[in-house]
């Protein structure tokens, strides 16, 4: 096993799937340089360098999980971004080498507080919730204007197509999963169209009604205290990772914000953090308050919100990754997720949160 470890699905460390960035291949890519640090994030290959005296961050990608083009499209959101004021990292450069993307990064401004966090692993306060709720907000203002259309068809984008319309969203399912071959595939072995009927239509009929009335918006789609950098005023100085971003909805990004860190579902019982859900919510709101057809769907929103992205996982680890394990847990996700709220604590904290 490599001294490198990245995260898992799981809270062990693993193998990782890509090999770990190597001196002599950043050098390639961005001149004279070293390895500082080597991020544990699974889906690519990622590190901190440095070249003359800055600190750069550098990305690997399979051209099949990002080409130059797949990768143009978020960095042309950052740039729209960073254009109205927002504090995220300076695009530099992005470099096709065989069957590898690069993308170079300004290493941005704050410290790391969460750099070795799991996914679904909660805020250290709820100062910090506030915090991140207030910089979403005025992520989405900067957001506003920005008008270019979804992405294209590629793993590991955490779209908003196919519960997002009022009427039924079964043909948009079958086309989703007809534009993927690797995931029709995948999902050959599951229930899928069951147990979609079973779990995931109810809860798109009480979605429906408020669909019409949410405004189309580029969102990070991924707001988890790990892609975010701290200032010393306990503000998030920098936003970092839009490579699942998209075009959704504001409240669609809200809720993904709220699954991510609120609900720790990689422990036993799936333990909820209402406060921090509530913390997260109140500081969004003290920046750009919800409307009120958005207030309407949050709680409505928030068990589908990562039904879509489930099924993009499913897709990568089924076609590129080709782990069966893993493919199984993204499947699991997929039904799991959206069927805990219906249980007692799922429930539990829609309620708070429509209070």
């Amino acid at each position: 096993m490599s001294a490198h470890l990245a995260h898992g699905l799981g809270t062990d460390p693993v193998e990782p799937d890509w090999p770990p960035l190597t001196d002599g291949e950043v050098t390639a890519v961005v001149g004279p340089a070293r390895v500082l640090w080597r991020s544990p994030r699974p889906l690519s290959a990622a590190a901190v360098v440095e070249r003359g005296g800055r600190r750069l961050f550098v990305k690997r990608h399979h051209v099949s999980v990002r080409s130059p083009e797949g990768l143009a499209e978020e960095h042309a959101f950052l740039r729209h971004l960073r254009d109205r004021g927002a504090p995220v990292v300076e695009v530099l450069d992005t470099v096709a080498r065989g069957e590898w993307t690069y993308e170079v990064h300004s290493a941005g401004v704050g410290t790391d507080l969460y750099r070795e966090a799991l996914s679904w692993s909660p805020f250290r306060s709820l100062a910090h919730a506030r915090a991140a709720g207030r910089a979403l907000a005025r992520l989405h203002l900067a957001a506003e204007g920005f008008d270019a259309p979804p992405r294209r068809v590629q793993p590991l984008v955490a779209s908003f197509t196919v519960f997002a319309g009022p009427d039924d969203p079964l043909p948009r399912l079958e086309r989703y999963v007809t534009e993927r071959p690797a995931l029709a595939e995948g999902l050959a072995g599951f229930p899928w169209r069951a147990d979609t009927h079973r779990v995931l239509l109810p809860l798109h009929e009480r979605l429906a009604p408020r669909l019409p009335q949410l405004e189309p918006l580029w969102t990070h789609n991924d707001w988890h205290a790990s892609n975010l950098l701290w200032g010393e005023d306990g503000e998030v100085s920098t936003v970092l990772d839009f490579g699942m971003s998209d075009r959704t909805t504001a409240v669609h990004d809200l809720a993904t914000a709220i699954e991510r860190n609120a609900v720790q579902w990689l422990r036993p019982g799936f333990p909820v953090r209402e406060e921090d859900a509530v913390a997260l919510l109140d500081g969004y709101q003290s920046v750009r308050p919800l409307a009120p057809a958005e207030s309407a769907a949050l709680p409505t929103l928030l068990p589908l919100v990562h039904a879509e992205f489930a099924l993009s996982e499913l897709d990568y680890f089924h076609g590129v990754t080709h782990s069966p394990e893993n493919t199984r847990l993204a499947y699991e996700y997929y039904v799991g997720h959206a069927e805990w709220f219906t249980g007692p604590s799922g429930r539990g904290l829609l309620e708070r949160l429509a209070a």
